[in-house]
């Protein structure tokens, strides 16, 4: 026992804090745990190991970090990035009153993802940013969209990536003209068109993924034309019943210089004869490089599927890596289109 405590103290002698803190990035936080204990110099390193990027699952386990974090200034002040998932449990006034603390002790924090409810979603809980003097670049939670979170996300001008992923009815989003100004991604699941446009309009956002909904395609698409900046990438989950090949034209029709393309269809099932089909639409796009194509149906063969690559890519001529729904990643090798398999499963 005096050997190893020897050990420990030669060891935390000789390495700084910083060598000893890579050392314990490769350690399971798990593994790290009981290190704490071990001395001072070690607790040091070890906490900032621990607490710098949080990700708790569990409801229980995370009411248990929030109450250290919001009394123990010493491992708050160590969080980059948080993610709390209380989606699964309905949360008190306490709780998040107890919430507030803690965020406003996370004076580094830079990525915050937040899931609540979907009834705690229904009431206003960005009250809990009170306080908060933490200078996010990403953002992601499930709380609606209402005068409070505008006004939160007013107060964030470094964030380049938002994801808001709850279901958000007609409540009174109006960001501030001057909120996001360095907005580049924006993820969406279930918002309504004009979220997604009060979100969009006037911000150099060049990244999109949003859902499209029966009734509502043609609006939640004119919402990609208010960025300040040519949308080059985009993906989108269709729950339209129209066939894919309806879609695509009103997409080229709006971004026909997009670079990046992902479609992921969930009402239609597709065929080899649909995918083909596709092609033709294809043709609109002039930069497109990269597309992906996930939708229902009977799998097709190898064959099947590279003979729409090379359909797509002659419609393209600019693509230069194709996916589809086989899962398989296409690509152009010495003029011929192909995979990283090259025979039948």
């Amino acid at each position: 026992m005096c050997m190893i405590m020897d050990s420990v103290r030669s060891t935390s002698s000789v390495l700084p804090v910083e060598i000893l803190e890579l050392i314990f990035n490769h350690l399971e936080r798990r593994e790290l745990i009981p290190v704490l204990a071990s001395n001072s110099t070690f607790h040091n390193a070890v906490s900032r190991a621990v607490y710098r990027n949080i990700s708790e699952t569990s409801s229980v386990k995370a009411l248990k970090l929030i109450k250290t974090l919001a009394s123990n200034a010493t491992y708050s002040r160590h969080v980059r990035s948080i993610d709390l998932d209380f989606a699964n449990n309905l949360i008190t006034a306490n709780i998040l009153r107890l919430l507030n603390r803690a965020l406003q002790q996370l004076k580094s924090l830079t990525t915050l993802i937040l899931d609540f409810s979907q009834t705690d979603n229904a009431a206003d809980v960005a009250w809990i940013f009170q306080g908060c003097s933490f200078s996010l670049t990403t953002f992601t939670s499930s709380m609606r969209c209402d005068r409070s979170l505008a006004k939160f996300l007013a107060m964030q001008p470094k964030i380049t990536e938002l994801c808001l992923r709850g279901f958000n009815k007609e409540y009174d989003f109006a960001l501030e003209p001057k909120a996001l100004p360095n907005l580049e991604h924006f993820r969406t699941v279930l918002s309504y068109p004009s979220i997604i446009g009060e979100v969009l309009r006037g911000r150099p956002v060049e990244s999109v993924s949003m859902s499209l909904y029966p009734g509502d395609v043609c609006t939640s698409l004119d919402t990609l034309l208010l960025s300040a900046t040519a949308i080059k990438r985009l993906t989108v989950m269709s729950f339209e019943s129209d066939p894919p090949v309806a879609l695509l034209p009103l997409i080229a029709d709006r971004l026909p210089h997009l670079e990046a393309f992902h479609l992921v269809v969930l009402m239609t099932h597709y065929t080899h004869e649909i995918l083909l089909e596709i092609g033709s639409s294809l043709a609109q796009f002039k930069a497109l490089k990269y597309i992906t194509f996930m939708a229902p149906g009977l799998p097709a063969s190898f064959n099947d599927e590279k003979s729409v690559a090379e359909a797509w890519s002659k419609a393209c001529p600019t693509l230069q890596t194709i996916i589809l729904p086989k899962g398989l990643v296409w690509f152009q090798r010495d003029e011929n289109w192909a995979c990283l398999k090259d025979s039948e499963d």
